[in-house]
């Protein structure tokens, strides 16, 4: 990621928006400390575009895997995994 200062981001606009145009963000800093970042336009809508619940994402990421014929382990393997074991016997006060 480039980094101007604010004097270098007045001086050099254009420039700096070319770049985040071609993906690359700029940060923009005060005293040496990052104050704002410029991004092209399409890279701020990713960021804004709402995201997916995760049963959603998962139920289309299996798809996918599906599609691309990516095998899935049968969901009895773990079924031996959890200790089934009632646990300690605990005294409270």
């Amino acid at each position: 990621m480039t980094q101007a200062s604010i004097a270098e981001a007045k001086n050099h606009l254009s420039r700096l928006v070319q770049q985040a145009e071609a993906g690359e963000p700029v940060r923009i800093t005060r005293r040496g400390r990052p104050v704002a970042v410029l991004l092209s336009a399409a890279a701020y809508e990713r960021l804004l575009a709402p995201k997916p619940e995760l049963g959603e994402f998962l139920r289309a990421w299996r798809e996918d895997m599906r599609a691309a014929a990516v095998p899935f382990a049968d969901e009895t393997v773990f079924d031996n995994l959890r200790d089934r074991a009632p646990g300690r016997e605990v005294e409270l006060p």
